[in-house]
């Protein structure tokens, strides 16, 4: 019979009891325990009733935040190919959220902007996701997950260029 270890209850994963042991320190360890939580919110309320994938919203999202953004903007921010964002727009674009328009200053770029639907559909995610979020962290205070937010953040403002 395996002897249990004596370590503290902030060092144990949440539904399992076992020990974190080494990995309690890794900051990416932790992110990926956190994003469970947030994953978790985002299937149960989006994902599951016929909304959006992850992908779709973070598109979606950052059209409404930069209207007129390139294809090759967002592949950037997100970190993915160009032809990737080519196939997640035609798929947007499909569905009557986003809409293409050439640039008149590069007829080589297409300027996104997000239609009526897409607006409303990105506003009533968000609303969803930041209330589905509090409920999940409800031990965090408001200044809490305020300084969370800023620190990943932080954390995410130091991606560096592929070289």
């Amino acid at each position: 019979m395996a002897r249990k270890l004596s370590v503290p209850e902030q060092q144990r994963t949440p539904l399992a009891q076992l020990s974190e042991a080494g990995a309690h320190a890794i900051v990416g360890y932790q992110l990926a325990q956190a994003a469970i939580v947030t994953d978790q919110v985002f299937d149960e309320r989006v994902a599951r009733r016929g909304g959006l994938r992850r992908v779709e919203f973070t598109i979606l999202a950052l059209v409404q935040g930069n209207p007129g953004v390139s294809a090759r903007q967002l592949a950037r921010a997100l970190a993915v190919t160009p032809p990737n964002i080519a196939i997640w727009l035609d798929r947007l674009e499909s569905r009557g959220l986003v809409t293409r328009e050439r640039s008149t200053r590069d007829a080589r770029v297409q300027q996104l902007q997000l239609t009526r639907t897409g607006t409303t559909l990105v506003k009533r995610t968000v609303q969803t996701l930041i209330e589905g979020e509090h409920a999940a962290m409800a031990a965090l205070s408001a200044a809490e997950r305020a300084m969370l937010i800023e620190l990943l953040h932080k954390v995410a403002l130091q991606r560096r260029r592929p070289d």
